[in-house]
């Protein structure tokens, strides 16, 4: 990197060590995030305090996550980007150890806020940081990896929470995420390079880069998809008991078989996105939507249904790397400023996807909800093709 602005030499030497150790850092960042709501019981009998008001305790970590990410790309552009990490890890320690501390419901949101802002920061930086150390051709691998961390917690925070909370108390498993954010600073430091600030972070930068059509048509794209996917996601339980009439034990298992597909899906989306990150969205997109076709249509078999889900969380765990990968490549010169778009509009497309969600499922019932989530999905994919071209794909390729 000969200095701000400048693009990554694809000859560069990868640095795969630093690259699991982001992995290590986003696995405690995202198992913090979804502790609470398997500790919700037990936080809320201790603190003396609502169910409903300790599980605001997850949307305020949302909220200042979407926020954070551009104000730490811009707040910290003169920083080396080393040490942005390194304060970044930092915060999954402070925030995980205030909440184990906390004796009420301010010190717990006051470390919630700072987990947001650690989170934020992360995922707006995650494709910049990874571009420099690997070689360009790589980043699809390397963001697969990354996205291993955030897979393995989605799957395993939940129970894991709610048997350590069971076993050793509910403060104790902030007190074990705490211990691995240490883990993940002190394995950052060993291995992450120095990384001067490149790029011109800043609202005028954001604007110029949102110009951009590649990253118009990206942000546009996954505004759809995962607004679909959040509409359907968030009622999925509702879904379950009332179309092919599940128990609480058969929707574990449903939503244990879509995080494992999430996991794999993960690493096929990488590999797709290798050749072309467009033909990965694509891919992602498609799958959702055949999901959501069958939901709507066969739902009432159980087994379809269980098929289904399985394969549109196999279908949304190619989503992410491959749509980071495509921001990336449309914006190397100023990676960060397009991550902290991204991750703006994916916190944008999460919250009006729930909203919408809810307004379908009273109006029309779970069917409306996975038609909605199958439509959107399926227009997702049309932007990337119709809009994007085969020149697009040609220069990924």
């Amino acid at each position: 990197m000969s200095g701000p602005g400048a693009s990554p030499k694809a000859s560069h030497q990868a640095r795969w060590d630093a690259i699991f150790s982001l992995t290590l850092g986003v696995f405690g960042l995202v198992t913090a995030e979804f502790l609470p709501a398997s500790l919700l019981t037990p936080i809320s009998a201790d603190l003396g305090i609502s169910s409903g008001t300790a599980g605001q305790t997850v949307t305020v970590t949302a909220i200042v996550a979407a926020i954070a990410g551009p104000a730490v790309v811009i707040g910290t552009r003169s920083l080396n980007r080393r040490w942005t990490l390194f304060g970044l890890t930092a915060l999954l320690v402070i925030a995980s150890a205030l909440a184990a501390l906390a004796n009420g419901l301010t010190l717990l949101l006051v470390s919630r806020v700072l987990l947001g802002i650690g989170l934020g920061g992360f995922w707006a930086m995650a494709g910049a940081l990874a571009m420099r150390l690997v070689p360009i051709d790589h980043l699809p691998r390397a963001m697969a990896i990354i996205f291993t961390g955030v897979s393995v917690a989605t799957v395993t925070a939940a129970p894991l929470g709610a048997y350590i909370g069971s076993t050793l108390g509910w403060r104790a498993a902030f007190v074990i995420a705490g211990a691995v954010g240490i883990l993940a600073l002190l394995a950052q430091m060993v291995t992450v390079p120095s990384l001067p600030p490149a790029g011109h972070a800043g609202l005028g930068t954001m604007a110029a880069v949102l110009k951009r059509p590649k990253i118009r048509i990206g942000l546009f794209a996954t505004l759809l998809i995962v607004a679909g996917h959040f509409a359907g996601f968030t009622y999925i339980r509702p879904y379950l008991e009332e179309v092919p009439h599940f128990d609480v034990e058969m929707i574990s298992l449903v939503l244990l078989a879509y995080g494992i597909g999430g996991f794999f899906g993960n690493i096929v989306g990488g590999m797709i996105t290798e050749r072309s990150a467009t033909m990965g969205v694509v891919f992602a997109s498609s799958l959702i939507a055949a999901s959501a076709v069958i939901l709507a249509t066969l739902g009432v078999s159980p087994v379809a249904s269980a098929v289904a889900a399985t394969l549109w969380g196999f279908a949304f765990g190619a989503l992410p790397v491959s749509i980071q990968s495509y921001i990336t490549r449309a914006a190397p010169d100023e990676a960060e400023s397009a991550g902290a778009l991204l991750l703006t509009t994916f916190q944008i497309a999460i919250s009006s996807g729930a909203v919408l969600g809810g307004l379908l499922i009273d109006l029309q019932g779970p069917i409306g909800v996975m038609s909605f989530l199958g439509v959107a999905a399926i227009l997702g994919a049309f932007v990337m093709v119709a809009r994007g071209g085969r020149q697009v794909q040609l220069s990924e390729g």
